[in-house]
């Protein structure tokens, strides 16, 4: 099991994070929601992730880079549940949505039952196209 985080994970570009939000599926665990889409096969990465706090809903930057922060070590540590079962590239957006700030530990559990219901979700997918 690799917890990491590189480089090359991360969402960066302009093009896919546009595609990402007209075109993706999502997928909601109260304060947090993940918008996904499928990508082509034949990529290096499995996943290629982001995180956003919206500046609408968490005024100071201070706040928002600290949930961010927060954020990428909680999928970090999560990711396992979703790269031992699905083989398929994804892109990943994962948006904040409250505006009390969550401790680690609470996070932690969202984001489990989060990417658990993704997993569902594209299970239940790839059976009705069958």
């Amino acid at each position: 099991m690799e917890e990491t985080f590189g480089k090359k994970e991360k969402l960066k570009s302009k093009k896919l994070i546009e595609q990402l939000f007209q075109e993706g599926k999502s997928v909601k665990n109260f304060p947090l929601r993940l918008i996904y889409i499928k990508l082509p096969e034949g990529r290096k990465v499995q996943f290629q992730t982001g995180v956003s706090v919206p500046k609408r809903i968490i005024k100071t930057a201070v706040q928002r880079n600290r949930i961010k922060r927060l954020m990428r070590e909680v999928y970090r540590k999560n990711k396992y549940l979703v790269s031992s079962t699905i083989s398929s590239p994804y892109a990943f957006m994962f948006i904040y949505t409250s505006p009390k700030e969550l401790r680690y530990d609470e996070l932690f559990v969202k984001m489990e039952k989060l990417l658990e219901k993704f997993k569902e979700k594209e299970k239940w997918e790839i059976q009705q196209k069958k």
